[in-house]
C-alpha cells in the first residue's frame, strides 16, 4: 500500500477547510494544512477536523507548500505519493482517488487535475484565469511540446520525484515551476479531468487585481526563463 500525504496551503479559509478535510478519502495517511498567516480560525478548524496543522507566516503559496514538504521529510512515516489540494473547497477532494490512479496503476510521475470546461461550474474560474491558463499551456507547448491544458492546483506526484525537482518558487509560480521541471527532467505525466466549483470566499489571487497581475508575471517569468535556458 502506498503512503499518501496531502498538503493544503490555507489562508483565511475557516469557512471551507473543515469540508475539504472531511471529503478527503480515508486511504490518505496524513492531511497537512499549512496555515499561511491566517487572521481567522483556519488553524483551529483544521485541527478539529483531524489535520496536522503547521504555521508558515511568510506569505506565499510556495512558502506554504515547502513547509508541508519539510514536515514530510522529517516525519518517521515517509510518503510515496504527495497530493496538493486547495483549501477553498473549489476542488472535489473525493476525486483524489482518480488523481492518484495513474501513479498507482501506470507508474506516472506526475498527475495534474485538469479543470476542464465541461466539469466546471459556471463562474468557478474567472476570465483572467481561463486566459492565463490557456496562454501558459500554449507557450509550454511551443517551447517544449508539452501536452498540458491546465495549471490546476489539484495534483499528485511521487515523493522521490518531488524531492528531486528541488522546488524553489515561494509564491504564485509554484504550479508552473513543477510542470516545467517535469518537462525538463523528462518525467512521465498525464492529466485527469476533475470537477471544479465556485470556491467559498474570495480568491486571494484571481479575486484581486494585484494577485492576478503577480500570478501572471510569475508564471510567464518561469516559462520564459526555462525557454531561454533551452
Amino acid at each position: 500500500m502506498n503512503v499518501i500525504k496531502v498538503i493544503i496551503p490555507a489562508y483565511n479559509e475557516e469557512r471551507s477547510i473543515s469540508s475539504v478535510i472531511k471529503d478527503i478519502p480515508e486511504l490518505v495517511n496524513e492531511v497537512i494544512v499549512v496555515d499561511n498567516g491566517s487572521t481567522d480560525k483556519t488553524a483551529e478548524q483544521a485541527k478539529k477536523a483531524g489535520a496536522t496543522v503547521l504555521s508558515e507566516q511568510r506569505k506565499g503559496y510556495g512558502y506554504a507548500c515547502l513547509k508541508g514538504i519539510e514536515h514530510i521529510t522529517k516525519s518517521e512515516e515517509k510518503a510515496d505519493i504527495v497530493v496538493f489540494l486547495d483549501g477553498d473547497y473549489s476542488d472535489y477532494p473525493e476525486e483524489l482517488v482518480k488523481v492518484i490512479q495513474p501513479i498507482q496503476k501506470e507508474g506516472m510521475d506526475l498527475v495534474i487535475g485538469a479543470r476542464v470546461k465541461e466539469k466546471r461550474e459556471a463562474g468557478a474560474m474567472t476570465p483572467q484565469q481561463i486566459f492565463g491558463n490557456a496562454l501558459a499551456c500554449t507557450l509550454m507547448k511551443w517551447f517544449y511540446g508539452a501536452r498540458y491544458t491546465d495549471l490546476g492546483p489539484f495534483r499528485a506526484i511521487k515523493y522521490d520525484i518531488l524531492m528531486a525537482l528541488n522546488m524553489e518558487d515561494k509564491t504564485y509560480g509554484w504550479t508552473v515551476e513543477m510542470q516545467l521541471k517535469a518537462l525538463k527532467s523528462n518525467l512521465s505525466y498525464t492529466e485527469v479531468p476533475v470537477k471544479y466549483r465556485n470556491r467559498i470566499g474570495v480568491s486571494k489571487v484571481s479575486g484581486t487585481v494585484k494577485g492576478t497581475f503577480m500570478a501572471g508575471y510569475k508564471i510567464l517569468g518561469w516559462i520564459f526563463k526555462y525557454g531561454m535556458r533551452k
